[in-house]
């Protein structure tokens, strides 16, 4: 299959955003020497090391980090999971709010990490972006379905399930599915009403 292909298959913006992913793995890896697991001090540059946010001006960490992965294992479910849902999310409102979604989300995610996490954490991964593609499909699903309290006892299982486990950063995923609620509802009106213009003008 061609990379064209892939594209197609999975939507541009998704499969994108996963090679970014995988790139930037990549350099994390030759750096630190390891391709199983990150080391601390590369983590430190990349990831969102809050101290270093705070104390010395480093912003740009808030979006790296979202792109940041500590281990295989990490970066291998959180791929899968974006293959997944972004595929299906970007083929319903397009690359480009796909590619919002993921940047807003996971940014929220990132600024609730700083400011509920203690200055000396380090936090690394596209779980707070995923859960606002996570967000954004389920509740859009539940306002065109017309049940939006099953949506929301949905993305809340979901988020109870991943974020129970110690060392996960339970901030990035509120943040970001908190985001993606909030978007999904949104989209999910806006088709809505035009399913509802289509029904009414005799489109059957």
């Amino acid at each position: 299959m061609t990379l064209e292909r892939y594209f197609y298959r999975y939507g541009k913006a998704t499969f994108s955003l996963f090679l970014i992913n995988l790139a930037v793995y990549t350099v994390e890896s030759i750096l630190s020497g390891n391709p199983i697991r990150i080391s601390p001090n590369v983590l430190l540059l990349f990831g969102q090391w809050n101290y270093a946010v705070l104390h010395y001006g480093w912003w740009w960490q808030l979006f790296t980090a979202m792109f940041v992965h500590v281990s295989i294992l990490h970066i291998a479910f959180n791929m899968y999971f974006l293959i997944v849902m972004g595929s299906q999310l970007e083929h319903v409102i397009g690359p480009k709010r796909l590619t919002m979604v993921y940047l807003v989300s996971g940014l929220f995610g990132n600024i609730l990490t700083l400011l509920f996490l203690p200055p000396n954490t380090v936090s690394a991964g596209a779980s707070g972006a995923l859960f606002g593609i996570a967000g954004t499909l389920i509740v859009m699903m539940g306002v065109i379905g017309g049940n939006m309290q099953a949506a929301l006892i949905n993305a809340f299982f979901l988020f109870i399930i991943n974020s129970i486990l110690p060392g996960v950063n339970a901030y990035a995923h509120m943040g970001g599915l908190l985001v993606g609620i909030a978007i999904g509802y949104y989209y999910g009106k806006r088709i809505r009403r035009r399913m509802a213009l289509a029904y009414g003008y005799g489109y059957y």
